[in-house]
């Protein structure tokens, strides 16, 4: 591979970017709803277009489905489509293809171990120090999510599974909700509750209001068995050296009176949290769904529901919140409402580049790949896979060679790449663990690294391209397969200009254009 030509060919690519913008995203205006009653999507629509009108701030465009159809399949699967797919989708006629691939993109065996992942790091699914599960505890607290996941279970009942659960370790996955924790302390347990199921940092709480909180969690207790490493959650009603429990406060204020010894006040806190009436549990997570769709949530940070940080559209908030409760907290359903509204298909390139426009969803956000996902793409255009390993020498750390990034079940299980852009290392629950910046160090290794050339060097594209390859098909097959679109015209037009006066063809030609298009934006940032 030529670097100097490729450095060119980058600039080139660079240069065409800007000229070709409105060509290759913009669609048109979003559609204004009226006269039939609206469904929910349409809500939604409505509610973000209302609050930006009262903002005076113009929505995007709409994207077009080249641009839909890579961003559908990353933000509901993290798997960049086939040539195949994206082609078809494409050509495709029919009215309503959107709202196919959506459901279809649903029902997807990927769209399971994704949003197993996104929960896998709030749950803090880990092996290694700090948070000190074993192995084999960890494949069974990702068996239990990804199952979950898989049937659609509601999230209302897999969250009373994993506040009510008690056993071993390795043979009930939800317990280690309980030993998945640094601090093990009712108040600690009570922090890691509050954070993970109603969306507040209690770092920022009052004491008294922390230690009310810990008094559903006082008689939770531990103890170990004659199997090493394994440990038994259960309800101990002598546990509560701190009488904590007598004292037991919602976190809403309201007053509770628990038997003492007789019931387990774990039951009591979890009826209330996740009755429809209580906006704690339904609206967090209608956050944290919209937030991990959309890039940024409505409530910002979307694990920091305090009375000083607003939603910035509390009347969206409130749709969602009541929309998800009714379904009785079905994700999918709540995928389907945001998926499909029009505030989710407008273009990247915003009307007005302002951090208002940013908070009140004017235009889709630019967000660059999870580390899991880009690495799954870069081995799908290159045929090629990945090596991943784990600090703890346990036969339970074997990583088969097909596996993705995306279904790895344990946190400890890493690579360079994946550290160097942004996993997380899931040691709190935070959303803010998964870095989704750039940095100068992720784009060196992307352009010089010897990781990403060999890759490249592997390439079915390349190792099957001939000097007998016309340019413009090479290209087409090139664009279709990394960034899921077509060449335009002016990109094939500097294209073959650069290629006369360049190359004879084949292989060097082929290994260089994947190599200048995985350095894109395009390429490295969902749009």
């Amino acid at each position: 591979m030529s670097t100097p030509s490729v450095i060119l060919m980058l600039f080139a690519c660079a240069a065409i970017s800007s000229a070709k913008e409105t060509e290759i995203y913009d669609l048109g205006p979003p559609v204004p709803k009226s006269g039939a009653p609206l469904k929910p999507h349409e809500q939604v629509d409505e509610l973000v277009f209302a609050r930006l009108a009262e903002l005076k701030l113009k929505p995007a465009n709409l994207c077009n489905d080249a641009v839909f159809v890579r961003r559908a399949f990353l933000a509901i699967i993290g798997t960049l489509p086939t040539a195949e797919e994206a082609r078809g989708f494409i050509a495709a006629k029919q009215a309503d293809k959107r709202a196919q691939l959506i459901e279809i993109l649903l029902q997807r065996p990927e769209f399971t171990d994704f949003w197993a992942m996104k929960l896998g790091d709030i749950m803090r699914v880990k092996a290694e120090f700090p948070i000190k599960l074993w192995p084999n505890a960890v494949q069974a607290y990702h068996r239990f999510i990804h199952t979950s996941v898989r049937e659609n279970k509601p999230l209302l009942l897999f969250a009373r599974q994993l506040l009510l659960a008690n056993g071993s370790n390795f043979r009930e996955g939800e317990v280690n909700f309980y030993r998945a924790m640094q601090d093990r302390t009712p108040r600690g347990i009570a922090a890691t509750v509050a954070l993970t199921f109603m969306g507040e940092r209690a770092d920022k709480w009052p004491k008294k209001k922390l230690d009310a909180m810990a008094g559903f969690f006082a008689q939770v207790a531990y103890k170990s068995t004659a199997e090493w490493k394994e440990e038994i959650v259960f309800f101990d009603p002598t546990a509560d050296k701190d009488g904590l429990t007598k004292n037991a406060i919602f976190p809403d204020g309201n007053a509770v009176k628990i038997k003492t010894g007789l019931e387990d006040p774990r039951i009591i806190f979890a009826d209330w949290m996740l009755r429809p009436e209580n906006p704690f549990f339904c609206k967090n997570y209608a956050n944290r769904i919209w937030s991990w769709l959309m890039g940024r949530g409505i409530v910002h940070e979307p694990d920091d529901f305090r009375a000083d940080n607003p939603p910035s559209n509390p009347a969206l908030l409130a749709f969602l919140e009541k929309e998800f409760a009714a379904s009785k907290c079905d994700m999918r359903h709540l995928f389907r409402v945001i998926l499909n509204s029009q505030v989710f298909q407008l273009s990247s390139i915003p009307a007005q580049d302002t951090p208002e426009a940013v908070a009140n969803f004017a235009h889709y956000p630019l967000r660059r790949l999870e580390a899991e996902v880009l690495i799954d793409a870069l081995n799908q255009i290159t045929g090629t896979r990945e090596e991943y390993s784990s600090p703890i020498p346990e036969p339970f750390t074997f990583i088969p060679e097909n596996v993705r990034g995306i279904a790895l079940a344990d946190g400890s299980i890493t690579s360079s790449f994946l550290e160097l852009f942004g996993r997380p290392p899931r040691d709190t629950g935070h959303e803010l663990e998964r870095n989704l910046s750039t940095s100068p160090s992720q784009r060196l290794h992307m352009l010089n690294s010897s990781h990403v050339l060999n890759k490249v060097k592997q390439c079915p594209l390349v190792t099957a391209a001939t000097n007998s390859d016309d340019a413009a098909q090479l290209a087409d097959k090139i664009y279709h397969t990394v960034l899921s679109r077509p060449p335009s015209a002016q990109e094939l037009a500097t294209l073959k200009a650069h290629v006369a006066a360049t190359y004879a063809g084949g292989s060097s030609l082929a290994a260089d254009l994947v190599w200048a298009l995985v350095n894109q934006p395009e390429f490295i940032f969902n749009h």
